[in-house]
């Protein structure tokens, strides 16, 4: 995707680029760089970078709203793919990117150092404990392909207000949302939207879904990790 395509693409979902393309040129160089020394992502292209990591992750803004004052939650966010675009792009967003990584830590608060970004507080630990310690902070929690979805249904329920919102950004996930079902009354969560489509230039399917917390949780959530993936594991 090159910078004409991209920003026309951005457009079509009310996404103005302006200066913010040099600031998204700055994040690659510096992702590029980084990734010499350390494996933050096996894409390297530039073309491939502003399609599948770039532009990937701001299309969650065509379904939820960012133009507002929010608090948003982005874990395992590794080289801050969705939630570091989030914050270049949507400067009314405070974004607090989660990840266990202590070097993929250390290269994210470079880049907020790099790039000036206010809005951005970067956090070394693993998400399950993270959420356990900040119940009901967060407007909207999201990742992009870390794990199961109703192991990131656990392990971030905790940390969402009631009435926001988990939305993960997965590829083709039909089965994980019917694995996911019985676990929904548990922690006070209701399915409202699951949003499909394509990618332009490679037409690889996403699938946005769009869990609302409807209750606080019970205290029992998250259990213990490993207690969580014995049970999907093999599934």
């Amino acid at each position: 995707m090159n910078k004409e395509e991209f920003i026309k693409r951005c457009k079509e979902i009310n996404i103005e680029i302006n200066s913010n393309y040099e600031l998204l040129e700055k994040y690659y160089d510096l992702l590029i760089e980084w990734n010499k020394k350390f494996n933050m992502t096996t894409i390297t292209k530039k073309e491939d970078v502003f399609l599948l990591h770039f532009y990937d992750s701001l299309l969650l803004s065509k379904y939820v709203n960012l133009n507002k004052n929010i608090e948003l939650c982005d874990f395992g966010t590794g080289a801050g793919f969705p939630g570091l675009v989030i914050a270049i792009l949507f400067k009314n967003v405070n974004v607090t990117l989660i990840e266990s990584n202590n070097k993929k830590c250390t290269f994210l608060k470079e880049v907020v150092k790099e790039l000036e970004l206010k809005n951005v507080i970067v956090i070394n630990d693993r998400m399950e404990i993270y959420s356990k310690n900040n119940k009901e902070k967060f407007d909207i929690v999201t990742c992009r392909a870390v794990t199961l979805l109703p192991i990131i249904l656990e392990i971030a329920v905790s940390s969402v207000k009631i009435n926001g919102s988990i939305v993960p950004l997965k590829a083709n996930c039909d089965e994980e949302i019917s694995m996911s079902k019985e676990l929904l009354p548990k922690l006070e969560l209701k399915l409202n939207k699951i949003n499909e489509y394509y990618l332009p230039i490679n037409n690889a399917k996403r699938t946005i879904i769009e869990y609302v917390k409807v209750g606080h949780t019970n205290s029992i959530y998250p259990r213990n990790y490993n207690v969580i993936i014995k049970k999907y594991k093999n599934k």
